[in-house]
């Protein structure tokens, strides 16, 4: 008998997913696939691939109550699914859309060899669905979010006829490698459901207030889960208009993220190249600093300002970081060091739990000011004040720079403003336990404006 391919890739879940049901609607048996690509698996120790390889035998073990399995393959995609096509008989093969350079490439490369389908499901609205009326792509967010909510509210997929073909039915098992889970991280379907409860329930009203405070628990936690498909965007807009009657500030804000992230994916979909330079062309030329010690200390959270050292260890220790924080710490490197954004944005996707190529580009060419719809090149945060405003008693930095804990609220800031001869008495002598700030952020600041400035012409 002919069988549905179901390729999985970034909706790993069985529910709300619209590839899993194209592949039903074929009436024919599916087969759940995933393809161990090692141009993206070849790090065992990329947090994402732990994630990713733990949240498919979650899967697994969900296909295995229901007699079926998930068959692993290794290779390059357009080979292992042609072979698969001709020894199960398949009718074709069914994906969720992606928009990278990188994912349309390889799609397109599989979609020459077999009948491939590509489905939504990555984004709550496809880019090309949020367009100007005479068919443009937005650049600007205010108006792209305001022609996204002028659209209908999206539709979650319905069951369609259609089993899972019998494991005994499968030819041979590759077996998923063993990977170590990711701290902090459960990788599970029912994880990623008690996230989003706890989120709806106890937290989601306080969003909009607690959402950039870093010494809070007051963001939902769910980014991991939203950028492998454990949850459903689509599902999650829905959630959250449904959830009451009209939208209050927490439920407005939230969606307004999901919406961000709708919005970076179509950046990405409609101009690739922002995966490689600069979307202002103006700023592709910028005379960046060659500071690699610089570079080094900024990645190892040793700045000498707290609020930038405490979110660069957060990020190394767990491989996630506050969103305030990336906001800071990203604005530190570009404007405070004058190091290339993408520096900044290749580390980040070594260590975040949680990248994707399109919000992690997206966010830091908006701190950059070279983006779309960017932050102006002349806002510069100052480490200092964004410290005092997002975490003003020092909880955050005393808990990731833990040399500083014994400093008084005053100080916690500015550690290098402690009198020489308190600072024993605080266990603490700067230069020695905590280093000296490697730049003076107000003597800066004309250096970093000097070098947009001779870019823009």
């Amino acid at each position: 008998m002919p069988v549905a391919i179901w390729w999985i890739r970034r909706d790993v879940r069985l529910t709300d997913n619209f590839a899993l049901q194209a592949a039903r609607k074929t009436g024919y048996p599916v087969v759940p696939v995933f393809i161990r690509d090692s141009r993206l698996m070849a790090n065992s120790v990329n947090r994402r691939q732990r994630f990713l390889v733990n949240a498919l035998k979650d899967l697994q073990a969900q296909l295995r109550q229901e007699g079926s399995d998930l068959l692993v393959r290794s290779g390059e995609p357009s080979d292992v699914l042609s072979t698969l096509v001709r020894e199960m008989s398949a009718v074709g093969v069914y994906a969720e859309k992606d928009f990278s350079p990188f994912a349309k490439n390889r799609d397109e490369k599989v979609s020459r060899e077999v009948p491939l389908t590509l489905t939504g499901g990555l984004t709550i609205h496809p880019p090309d669905a949020v367009l100007k009326p005479d068919g443009a792509p937005y650049t600007i967010f205010t108006p792209y979010s305001r022609k996204w909510l002028s659209l209908p509210a999206p539709f979650l997929p319905t069951s369609a006829p259609g089993d899972f073909l019998p494991s005994n039915q499968f030819p041979g098992l590759e077996l998923l490698p063993a990977m170590d889970p990711v701290e902090g991280f459960a990788a599970t379907r029912e994880e990623a459901e008690s996230r989003l409860a706890l989120f709806l329930s106890l937290k989601i009203d306080e969003y909009a207030n607690q959402r950039d405070r870093m010494d809070l628990n007051g963001t939902s936690g769910l980014s991991p889960y939203i950028r492998f498909g454990l949850l459903s965007p689509a599902r999650l807009s829905l959630v959250i208009r449904q959830q009451a009657g009209y939208l209050m500030d927490g439920q407005r804000t939230w969606l307004n993220e999901l919406i961000w992230r709708d919005f970076y994916q179509s950046i990405l979909h409609h101009f690739p190249f922002v995966k490689y330079e600069a979307f202002q062309p103006k700023f592709r030329h910028i005379p960046w600093r060659n500071a690699p010690d610089d570079l080094r200390a900024w990645k190892d959270g040793l700045t000498g300002y707290p609020v930038v050292d405490a979110a660069m260890r957060q990020l190394k220790s767990t491989g996630w970081m506050h969103n305030r924080a990336r906001m800071i710490t990203a604005s530190f490197l570009t404007k405070d060091l004058l190091i290339n954004w993408q520096d900044g944005e290749r580390w980040f996707m070594d260590q975040l739990v949680d990248g994707d190529t399109a919000s992690n580009n997206g966010g830091w060419q908006w701190a950059a000011g070279t983006g779309t719809d960017a932050a102006p090149y002349f806002r510069i945060f100052n480490p200092v004040l964004q410290g005092k405003r997002f975490d003003p008693h020092g909880v955050y930095i005393r808990h990731w720079v833990p040399e500083l804990r014994n400093l008084p609220d005053q100080y916690i800031h500015e550690p290098w403003a402690v009198p020489p001869l308190e600072q024993v008495s605080f266990g603490l002598v700067i230069g020695r336990d905590y280093p000296h700030p490697i730049v003076e952020h107000n003597l800066v600041r004309e250096r970093t404006l000097a070098a947009y400035r001779a870019s823009a012409g």
